[in-house]
């Protein structure tokens, strides 16, 4: 690549207006080297010292002289999603179109920026993620207790989230839209370590394009504060809370299809078989009473079916994976909204004053 070329390129990406969110905590060793890195066509970094004990906002005010680099400082510790939030919120103000969140920890080449922030500016999606299990030269270096619990966690997200086609969740090497960040930044989102994971089910219930971006992983002398062991439990438990959720909202409430009649069906059958089955060894005359033909069908049968629907369901919903950025049209609505700015003061300005009337609209004569 030449230097004119290289030059039209930078400018490129200077033009998408990138803003980089970096949650401090506990990475003083290496928050300064992370920033230095920066590439130059970033246009603001949001650094959020989460309460760290270590003051690494401090380190930061005192040691960069970047002039893109602004500092937030929370009194009390929210978790990497609190500050991940706060940080999206001050880019969002500050005019960014697309924001990538880098962890402070230098595990997370910068040089990896392009490939999460072009998708988003080229309308492919409205969200991004690294992926370390594209190949198995990227996962070369990581723990194999990472590898196992990676993929554990990977499936439960499928289920909860509805994104079939997105691996390794626990990624925090990401991009979003900034005007789908601003719904996400209005929701419950877990704030600790779930915060990921979380992320990419309240992306599902608005519908949004998520793309996986395979990257190597980097592992160095950094210490990380997540244990896989320690995580899969509890992860499990909130996988299973949004995939309810996500069940009622999706299959219920926003739309009843036949998925929906497959899903209750298929549970109730499968539930009767099983409960029948239960009932009969518990009231059986004894333990060498062979169960007749009709009682085993009365089990089986059920079961099968409710499988087969369950499968059918399944299949459905794996199909239906968002496939249309939304963000070009919340923008085109931004857009028109905005040619309106006498009717929106008349609307709220009607509780205040009942007897203010609203412009009638001037029909042309012909």
């Amino acid at each position: 690549m030449d230097k004119q070329e290289r030059h039209a390129r930078l400018a490129e990406l200077a033009s998408l207006r990138v803003w980089v969110v970096v949650p401090m905590f506990r990475v003083r060793d290496h928050i300064i080297g992370v920033l230095d890195s920066m590439p130059p066509w970033v246009e603001g970094v949001v650094v959020v010292d989460d309460a760290c004990p270590d003051e690494s906002g401090a380190l930061v005010s005192a040691s960069c002289l970047d002039p893109r680099v602004r500092v937030i400082r929370h009194d009390v510790n929210r978790g990497v999603g609190g500050a991940v939030l706060t940080g999206y919120r001050d880019a969002i103000a500050a005019g960014a179109r697309i924001i990538v969140k880098v962890d402070g920890d230098g595990q997370m080449d910068l040089r990896q920026l392009p490939a999460l922030v072009l998708p988003i500016a080229s309308g492919r999606a409205d969200y991004t993620k690294g992926t370390r299990f594209s190949s198995r030269t990227h996962i070369g270096g990581m723990p194999a207790l990472r590898v196992v619990g990676n993929s554990i966690l990977s499936m439960m997200s499928k289920v909860s989230t509805g994104y079939w086609n997105i691996f390794d969740p626990t990624n925090g090497y990401c991009a979003i839209e900034a005007r789908v960040a601003a719904i996400i930044v209005e929701r419950e989102v877990a704030s600790r370590y779930f915060f990921e994971s979380d992320m990419l089910y309240h992306l599902g219930t608005v519908r949004a394009v998520v793309q996986d971006v395979p990257m190597p992983a980097i592992y160095g002398d950094e210490t990380s504060n997540l244990e896989i062991g320690q995580i899969v439990l509890p992860f499990l438990g909130c996988h299973l809370r949004n995939t309810a959720k996500r069940f009622v909202g999706s299959y219920l409430v926003r739309d009843f299809s036949v998925a929906s009649l497959e899903f209750i069906v298929g549970l109730l059958l499968i539930g009767f078989g099983a409960s029948y089955a239960v009932i009969y060894l518990a009231f059986r005359g004894g333990a060498d009473e062979a169960a007749s033909a009709g009682i085993v069908m009365g089990v089986a049968l059920p079961i099968i079916l409710g499988l087969q629907l369950l499968l059918a369901a399944i299949n459905y919903d794996v199909l239906n994976v968002p496939k249309e950025p939304i963000y070009p049209a919340l923008r085109a609505a931004d857009q028109y909204s905005n040619l309106f700015p006498e009717s929106a003061d008349c609307i709220a300005s009607v509780s205040d004053s009942p007897q203010r009337q609203c412009p009638k609209p001037v029909s042309e004569k012909n």
